[in-house]
């Protein structure tokens, strides 16, 4: 095994996930919102592969493996959604995106 421990993966994952849960709580652009939820997404897959590999099994890397897939599927919807909200309001800042009946 390599020199480095369990606990610090599970820090930088903890550190990935708090930065993208602070960055979803307080930045205004549905964009950098987006790219917070991936961030946190990815802290996720992190700490599982940690899990996976110290305890030698293949369990995290099949949950990381569905969650990848579940991500790319999210991504295209996402980005989508963002597009026809765009084009529709011709903006992306949450506090103008505020009523869905205009």
């Amino acid at each position: 095994m390599s020199g480095i421990g369990l606990n610090a993966y599970l820090f930088v994952a903890g550190l990935l996930f708090a930065l993208g849960f602070f960055g979803v709580l307080l930045r205004r652009n549905t964009l950098v919102i987006y790219m917070c939820m991936e961030l946190m997404l990815n802290a996720v897959n992190l700490a599982l592969v940690a899990f996976s590999r110290f305890n030698r099994t293949m369990d995290g890397n099949i949950f990381v493996f569905f969650i990848i897939t579940v991500a790319a599927a999210e991504v295209a919807v996402g980005l989508a959604i963002i597009v026809a909200l765009y084009r529709k309001r011709r903006t992306v800042q949450v506090e103008e995106l505020n009523a869905l009946s205009n």
